[in-house]
């Protein structure tokens, strides 16, 4: 990460030099194409995500949703996945806390790395997924989001890279009427929280804005401790010129997250026994107090000990600063938009994750007497401790289990300074207009790693203890511990590397509009990509404690570093065509062409024969849409061929403690299916608003090269992807005196799914109810919701690092991520 430094001078001077640039550079410009502008923008649906201007929502040629502050009101939702799942076409499991959950778009069988979160039409770190973060990481909703545009498949590969899907938050801006808002929300699972913005004149023609939150909460789920801590703030300071506009942009967010992981909720053992009285389902967590300090001892690249002390309840601890500029002009119909940007931050990330399923406390032991045997002398017998004392343990008055554990501790610095340039030309011509626009968009970029996991053994309980394994002599007396203050492995992953790319695009996209209603428009973005790193090789060592087996195989830095370059380019496409009837009926269809090449850390690679696949997805749809006053309804059929699709996975081996059983799976994927978005309303004071994603996703063509039968996948349904979700939101406005009142409910289904390529082991299908009441009486609002109100199960993914392959050994998952269970709500806010 050489390039850090320079970049963020260089970044504060060119946006410094730019915007100077663009105030000299106005331009007094009366043109009729200002006033054409403006009208295309009239109304209340207007959209400038995936297109070269802004225009109606009716009149895209694909799937797009816009939710203002009032829409993310009545979706109340418990994180941004939480929001976005609510749209057809996204399925997301929001279970992982606040941060870093999981976002497929329809079509796409991917956790994530296709969905692009962008603020005010930029990224703030150019790849969708950075060391153990994402968008929502980065980016979080407050008051300070006027709206969040989020378009599916359509236009998206051309106007973003690695994108499905675009996730845009408009921030909100200042005007001549100053105007603020503050609100406080308090939960029942421990949240307190305070947003408020504020924003007006600053001077002539020049406004700002200025917003964020704080947080405090002890979470869905019993840490121990705090669950999430920290918050951000915005700010934007913009001047309107006689042909557009310049403003100024900055973010920081030191927030601290904690992640959820799955838990057991039945025996291995016998499967209809429930293990919930000693792991609640709603409410527990094996995340604990027992790993506030973390010690994973390590051999550096010296051959000498060191040590990282950690906690567990700092959890993703995100501070990033991101600093930006935009402008937009208007040269006699010659529209200009330049943005630029750049973010650096620091991501330290500790979470306890799940391993393998609880066992037997008898069996467990008796797996490890060859080795204590060997170590220790002959063994009489084993037995249970509490980690780090002698005070005895006995499974049998418990579960009759005792389970593994992963503490993972991941440190990362990230930076990235991204810049984007078009020009929008409309031509009218014999034959109708065009409306032209070409692009450069640019970054550069990078991130480093420092990876360490230990796993440790702990009883099968919320906010678990740890166990030592003790072995006694024949004489009872104790001769050595497997375990050595709750350790089964210390340092069993070690990882260090470090990474930087630039990459540059060209695009083009033509929107040309034949007659009235009918259009056709194609768009092309070429990629090239240089990346530039190293990562340091490790090997297997015994840190020389005769006393446990917990040292015995470590991994330790050789001091040999892996320097790797790579080069590569990706091409995406789309071509739609559009015919609107009228003013209410359209009908649209499109193909598009989407490349993913590997990402950055590809360059921090150890393997010694990596193999570097970009992904291809060609999507095709075809939409209908219907629109009548606040009525409308949105179809889209969709189709996606995937190849190839990349389903490898590292599976834990207990026998080394380690991530490191490669199971490579390469084939395709094939997803045809339809979503349906809409709305009733045909009272001024009911509405019922609804999505529906229903599809048939499929492996097909696999193939694995150690053994694996790809035959037992063809065909399959897509591990953790229903067939069918969505969900119904009626909603009943009305006035009374002088209240306004709102009274709306939620009713949100998934479908069946499986936990592993086989379709072994199934999720099953759940489905849950939210409601909520808010009241406003001039500049006061109340606000009382709730999720989940009747505590239904519902598990999101079972046992990725044990099951991904052939199940959990049950046809139900015993193994998983619950989902949250009721809680409730309370917002007080105050508008002025």
């Amino acid at each position: 990460m050489m390039r850090k430094a320079l970049l963020m001078g260089g970044a504060v001077a060119a946006l410094c030099s730019f915007t100077a640039g663009i105030a000299q550079a106005q331009v007094a410009v009366a043109s009729t194409a200002a006033t054409a502008a403006a009208e295309d923008t009239a109304g209340s649906d207007i959209i400038v995500t995936g297109t070269s201007r802004a225009q109606r929502r009716f009149d895209a040629s694909y799937a797009i949703n816009s939710l203002d502050q009032a829409a993310i009101e009545k979706i109340a939702p418990v994180n941004f996945a939480d929001l976005i799942g609510q749209l057809p076409g996204f399925q997301t499991e929001i279970t992982g806390g606040e941060v870093q959950n999981i976002y497929r778009i329809r079509g796409l069988p991917n956790d994530g790395g296709f969905v692009s979160f962008q603020q005010d039409g930029l990224p703030l770190f150019h790849e969708n997924d950075g060391v153990f973060f994402r968008g929502d990481a980065i980016l979080k909703q407050d008051l300070m989001t006027k709206r969040v545009e989020v378009v599916r498949g359509g236009p998206a590969p051309v106007f973003s890279s690695y994108s499905g899907a675009i996730i845009n938050a408009i921030t909100r801006e200042g005007s001549a009427t100053a105007e603020g808002g503050a609100q406080i929300t308090l939960g029942d699972t421990g949240l307190y929280r305070l947003d408020a913005f504020q924003s007006g004149p600053l001077g002539k023609d020049t406004y700002y804005a200025v917003g964020g939150f704080i947080r405090h909460h002890d979470g869905y789920r019993d840490n121990g401790f705090p669950n999430d801590r920290g918050g951000q703030i915005r700010a934007n300071i913009r001047h309107d010129l006689s042909n557009g506009f310049v403003k100024l942009s900055a973010n920081y967010v030191n927030d601290k997250n904690v992640f959820y992981l799955p838990i057991p909720i039945a025996d291995p053992r016998d499967p209809s026994v429930s293990l919930n009285p000693y792991i609640d389902y709603f409410t527990g967590t094996m995340n604990s107090p027992a790993f506030r300090n973390v010690t994973i001892p390590y051999r550096n690249g010296q051959g000498q000990t060191e040590s990282r002390t950690t906690d567990l309840s700092d959890g993703r601890h995100m501070r990033m600063f991101n600093i930006g500029a935009q402008y937009e002009g208007d040269f006699d119909g010659w529209l200009v938009s330049a943005k630029l940007g750049y973010t650096e931050g620091k991501n330290r990330f500790t979470a306890f994750y799940s391993t393998t399923n609880p066992a037997d406390a008898r069996s467990f032991a008796a797996d490890y007497l060859a080795r204590a045997t060997a170590a220790f002398g002959p063994i009489g017998s084993f037995g249970y401790t509490l980690a780090g004392t002698n005070t005895v343990y006995d499974p049998a008055a418990a579960s009759g289990l005792v389970m593994q554990g992963q503490y993972r501790d991941i440190a990362s610095d990230f930076y990235s300074a991204q810049g984007n340039l078009s020009v929008s030309k409309r031509f009218e011509t014999g034959l109708g207009s065009h409306d032209l626009t070409a692009g450069f968009y640019g970054s550069l970029y990078g991130q480093d790693r420092f990876y360490a996991y230990q796993n440790y053994l702990i009883e099968v309980a919320g906010t678990p203890r740890t166990l030592d394994l003790v072995a006694y002599g024949p004489t009872g007396t104790e001769i050595g511990r497997v375990t050595d203050n709750g350790v089964l492995n210390y340092a069993a992953t070690l990882n260090q590397g470090d990474s930087d790319a630039s990459m540059f695009a060209i695009y083009a996209n033509d929107t040309w509009e034949i007659v009235p209603g009918l259009r056709l428009d194609a768009g092309i973005r070429h990629e090239r990509y240089d990346y530039r790193g190293w990562g340091a090789l490790t090997d297997q060592v015994n840190l020389g404690d005769g006393t446990t087996l917990a040292d015995d195989a470590t991994r330790g830095f050789t001091g040999v570093i892996l320097n790797r370059k790579l080069k590569t380019e990706a091409t995406n496409w789309t071509v739609g065509a559009n015919y609107d009837f009228n003013g209410n009926i359209g009908v649209y269809a499109r193909a598009s062409h989407l490349e993913t090449p590997p990402n950055v850390q590809a360059a921090m690679d150890v393997n010694p024969n990596p193999v570097y696949i970009t992904t291809v997805a060609d999507q095709y749809e075809v939409g209908l849409k219907l629109a009548s006053g606040r009525s409308y309804l949105y179809a889209t059929g969709f189709y996606s061929n995937f190849d190839p699709l990349n389903a490898s996975f590292l599976a834990y081996d207990p026998t080394t403690g380690r991530n490191d059983v490669n199971v490579p799976f390469i084939g395709e994927a094939k997803i045809l299916g339809v979503e349906l978005d809409g709305a009733l309303s045909l009272t001024p004071w009911f509405t019922l608003n609804a999505s529906l994603t229903v599809s048939d996703p499929k492996y097909k063509n696999f193939a694995s090269a150690t053994g694996a039968d790809p035959e037992q996948v063809e065909g399959n349904q897509i591990v953790r992807q229903p067939k069918v979700y969505g969900n119904i939101r009626p909603s009943f406005d009305f006035t009374s005196g002088e209240t306004d009142i709102s009274i709306y409910g939620r009713y949100t289904y998934m479908g069946k799914r499986f936990v592993d390529l086989y379709n072994n082991t199934a999720l099953p299908a759940y489905g849950t109810v939210g409601a909520g009441v808010t009241m406003v009486r001039g500049q006061w609002k109340l606000q009382v919701v709730g999720d989940n109100l009747f505590n239904q199960k519902g598990l999101t993914e079972g046992n990725t690092r044990t099951d991904a392959l052939a199940g959990q050994g049950s046809t139900e998952a015993i193994y998983g991520r619950p989902i949250f269970g009721r809680n409730v709500r309370l917002v007080v806010g105050l508008n002025w």
